[in-house]
């Protein structure tokens, strides 16, 4: 049977690195890969159902300008950026996005890839009854 990491896994980027698609789809968090130019590379079943893009196609397009335009400020594209150019490329906050539900936070990690790019990955918190 497949372990899959936990979204608190201390090292998440390297766990994911080596999952087929198929089981970065029965994730229960957000897993988004970019290239070093930011070109989704991957863009995993929780994520499509949870950022409201549904079957809209993600790959191969600019995570910043064509998927998630709101997070191109200061607050989320900025720290990554900030991380990459201090070399350690492994950062953890809250954000509120551009979603359906604006008063939704959602938790962010984002860690270095392999190949120069970038592991997004995107949790939000359990509904309490």
């Amino acid at each position: 049977m497949l372990h899959l990491p936990d979204f608190q896994a201390t090292r998440l980027a390297e766990a994911v690195e080596g999952l087929s698609p198929e089981a970065l789809d029965q994730l229960p968090f957000g897993v988004i890969k970019l290239d070093p130019q930011g070109v989704v590379q991957v863009y995993n079943r929780e994520e499509s159902l949870r950022s409201g893009r549904g079957g809209m196609p993600a790959v191969g397009l600019q995570y910043f300008i064509d998927v998630a335009p709101c997070m191109d400020n200061g607050y989320f594209k900025g720290r990554i950026e900030k991380a990459r150019a201090a070399g350690v490329l492994n950062i953890s906050f809250e954000f509120i996005g551009d979603f359906n539900d604006r008063n939704r936070e959602i938790s962010v990690r984002v860690q270095a890839a392999k190949d120069g790019g970038s592991w997004i990955f995107t949790k939000t918190p359990e509904a309490t009854p």
